[in-house]
């Protein structure tokens, strides 16, 4: 063959390949490329080690031997993990039962898992008893301040720092507690009384401070809804006859239907400290001293009520 010959076949193969090569590359057979999928309930709670535990219209329970996290399945829901709030559930979706979360879920509720392996837990267990566990409310918080004294102190605070010391105290007495919130949070009314029902808390206690327009009116109020249980009744006569003993002034057990209340299934008080409209109790309310004798009083009625 001549060299004149040769050349003209090979100009031909190397056009087919030079177009080969600039068409677009196709996948192998059999070979697909998945999309990272939106993870649902069920994949973010195998992510994390948890099964779900119970479910709902309203929230997902999740749990294993050492863990609850509770999400609340709806826009703008929380997330509890351990009873401590975490954050928004971020955005959510729902189709044909199946609820899709935000990726992102799985790397906020880690950190606040506690170890699968043996450990003391946070949350002691009761001491034999007929009662055990109680849910410990600070009202108000985050972006709610409650009732502002006069030199601008903010009832959130107080709340706190009194549940705070209910809790530690009743810890250390051997009783089962859970905090609806040990920061300045705010969960939403219906996010608390749903914690309590979830642990199927033996009585729910909520810490608030008054205000009134009458400067003068003073002294401590309990409260429980109108259709009260027993139990929130011999409740709220134990803490308040043990509230009585520090010397401040009570006003009465009295009835109000706070969502709170309402919506515990179980036993509920709600307990009003003292008035920050009363420039000398709201003093008396600021001072750590104060705020023991009322934490260690209401410890005592809740305690006596248990037994």
């Amino acid at each position: 063959m001549t060299i004149r010959k040769e050349v003209f076949l090979i100009l031909p193969l190397l056009a087919l390949g030079i177009v080969g090569c600039q068409e677009p590359q196709q996948r192998a057979p059999g070979v697909v490329i998945e999309e990272p999928r939106v993870p649902t309930v069920e994949d973010l709670a195998r992510s994390l080690g948890l099964r779900i535990d119970e479910r709902d219209e309203a929230f997902v329970v999740l749990k294993n031997a050492g863990n609850t996290v509770v999400i609340f399945t709806h826009p703008g829901g929380r997330v509890f993990a351990n009873g401590t709030p975490i954050g928004s559930v971020g955005e959510i979706k729902k189709a044909g039962g199946t609820i899709y979360l935000s990726r992102e879920l799985i790397s906020q509720i880690r950190p606040h898992l506690r170890s699968a392996a043996p450990q003391p837990p946070v949350v002691r267990p009761p001491k034999p008893s007929r009662r055990g566990l109680v849910v410990v409310d600070a009202g108000h918080g985050g972006h709610d301040p409650g009732a502002i004294s006069a030199t601008g102190y903010y009832e959130k605070n107080i709340n706190l720092r009194v549940a705070a010391k209910i809790a530690r105290r009743l810890e250390a007495n051997g009783v089962g507690v859970v905090m609806t919130r040990w920061q300045d949070t705010y969960p939403e009314l219906e996010e608390r009384a749903a914690l309590a029902n979830d642990r199927n808390a033996d009585l729910f206690v909520s810490i608030h401070a008054d205000s009134e327009p009458s400067k003068s009116v003073q002294g401590f109020t309990i409260y429980v809804a109108t259709g009260a249980s027993w139990g929130a009744r011999q409740a709220a006569q134990a803490i308040s006859e043990a509230m009585s003993r520090t010397g401040a002034e009570t006003r009465g057990i009295r009835e109000a239907d706070y969502r709170v209340l309402v919506q515990t299934r179980g036993p509920a008080v709600l307990i009003e400290l003292g008035y920050l409209s009363n420039a000398w109790e709201a003093s008396r309310l600021r001072d750590d001293d104060y705020q023991d004798r009322l934490a260690r009083a209401i410890v005592d009625g809740i305690q006596a009520y248990l037994r």
